[in-house]
């Protein structure tokens, strides 16, 4: 897993003057909010120097690598949150050394799915951002891809074949070989349609709704790795 933002920010502290510190992490915070609403290629410098109060020189003296930069800066941050959130989900209802049991399976596999759902409310700008990453891929900067990819999603990938590989040990699911395309399917179909239909939490969808989308989820991939 790769570091946390509070290593992260302790390194910056032990590095960085405090007063530089602080004028980055504002301008980074504001640059947030320009990036979830503009995208990536609509957001400009000055407007990202306006929303963080400052001039387009001194964004670059804190940023000299301009606008890419800043949003692999803003990206990492926010997908270390997200990454961690994630984790913290998976490790109490799918730890590698204590799988459930028979019966608490797909409880505990409806339980984490709708954590994982909930994270799209808690972290809207994340999400805005990912949403605006999938609409301008061939836009974004690849290093800037790459970023994101190992902050977040890789890591979470490998939590989740982790936590497969120890329910086929336990005799639980069949992961026929592969157990991080298991991952990424029980994600695709607990996310998948609900991603599609709120635009990424955008429009969140009727209670009712969401437990009809994730619980139907949750059963398609019980049945597509049950044990022959």
């Amino acid at each position: 897993m790769g570091s946390s933002n509070e290593a992260r920010m302790a390194q910056a502290r032990r590095e960085v003057p405090p007063r530089r510190l602080a004028k980055q992490i504002a301008i980074a915070s504001a640059s947030c909010t320009v990036f979830g609403r503009e995208g990536y290629t609509r957001a400009s410098i000055d407007a990202l120097a306006a929303a963080a109060g400052v001039s387009t020189r001194t964004l670059y003296n804190h940023f000299p690598g301009g606008k890419a930069a800043l949003f692999r800066t803003v990206v990492t941050w926010t997908s270390t949150e997200v990454r961690d959130a994630q984790l913290r989900c998976i490790e109490p209802l799918l730890n590698p050394e204590r799988p459930p049991g028979p019966a608490d399976l797909e409880p505990d596999l409806v339980a984490l799915a709708r954590g994982f759902v909930d994270l799209m409310t808690e972290y809207p700008n994340h999400f805005a951002l990912v949403r605006h990453i999938h609409a301008e891929a061939d836009h974004v900067p690849p290093e800037v891809l790459a970023a994101w990819q190992e902050a977040g999603p890789v890591p979470v990938g490998r939590a989740l074949a982790d936590a497969m590989t120890a329910l086929a040990e336990a005799g639980l699911i069949d992961v026929h070989g592969d157990a991080d395309l298991a991952g990424a399917h029980f994600m695709a179909l607990i996310s998948h349609t609900i991603v599609q239909l709120s635009h990424y939490g955008v429009r969140p969808l009727p209670p009712q709704q969401m437990e009809r989308l994730i619980k139907g989820g949750v059963g398609a991939f019980l049945r597509a790795y049950a044990v022959s």
